[in-house]
């Protein structure tokens, strides 16, 4: 529980959505959701790494969920994994599901209110939610499902009538799900209706779609999988210039 406590980063993440700018703010909501309900915790880690002081929320919220837990002798009859709210109940003893909301909740204020303080206090600029994700992933060593290397992209051009777009990867969730957020909100900002956008596995794509969003290194599997489609490739799924190429094209149909 003092690891996979979702509560320290979901505190982070909603002070982002409130108090953030830029891709930070667009892209929190959906990062919340794959967090919280994913139970995907690196999800977050860049968000620490464009503020670095922001890891005291993350300390203080963690801490104060552990000592909600000590007061209430909560416990889990197994480790969650992954660290979701669903692995969280599904692991809690009968009886303790309100001790062990309870602690999540105090582990999300927490951290909540310290963040919001740190992001509406603070002068120096929040750094580049792209340069944090790979950041992240040279200090893991491996590559991450939340980021990807940044570099120049062709032009987007979009042939055809679009009523289906969708952001595709190994495993339908993780960066795809955040950029499948990014374009809705890209296409509600520009008044673009009446298209679908969603995220899958690649294994699990249909005819159906019109656009199929991958990353440059799995392109090849998706085209295999639906060569009718109109296939993008990107090299950051948090931060590609094709998301205003392709809005740009979609308005001036």
């Amino acid at each position: 529980m003092l690891e996979t406590n979702p509560g320290p980063g979901l505190g982070i993440l909603l002070a982002f959505m409130i108090f953030g700018k830029g891709m930070a703010k667009s892209s929190a909501s959906g990062a919340t959701v794959i967090h919280f309900l994913g139970g995907i915790h690196e999800i977050y880690f860049p968000y620490i790494l464009m503020k670095p002081v922001l890891i005291l929320a993350a300390i203080a919220g963690g801490i104060s969920g552990v000592f909600t837990f000590s007061i209430f002798n909560a416990g889990l009859s197994a480790t969650p994994s992954p660290g979701s709210i669903f692995a969280y109940m599904a692991m809690t003893p009968r009886g303790d599901h309100l001790a062990v909301l309870l602690g999540i909740f105090v582990a999300t204020a927490v951290s909540f209110v310290i963040a919001s303080i740190i992001l509406k206090t603070t002068k120096e600029e929040t750094g580049d939610l792209s340069t944090a994700a790979m950041q992240m992933e040279e200090l893991k060593g491996k590559k991450s499902s939340v980021s990807d290397s940044l570099t120049k992209e062709e032009t987007t051009k979009v042939a055809g009538n679009v009523n289906k777009v969708v952001f595709a990867c190994d495993a339908g969730m993780g960066s795809s799900a955040m950029g499948a957020s990014l374009l809705k909100d890209k296409f509600k900002k520009a008044g673009i209706e009446g298209i679908e956008v969603t995220n899958k596995a690649i294994n699990d794509l249909e005819n159906d779609a019109d656009i199929i969003i991958t990353h440059k290194d799995l392109t090849d599997r998706a085209q295999a999988k639906v060569p009718t489609a109109q296939h993008i490739s990107v090299d950051n799924f948090l931060n590609s210039p094709k998301y205003e190429e392709l809005v740009e094209e979609l308005k001036s149909k």
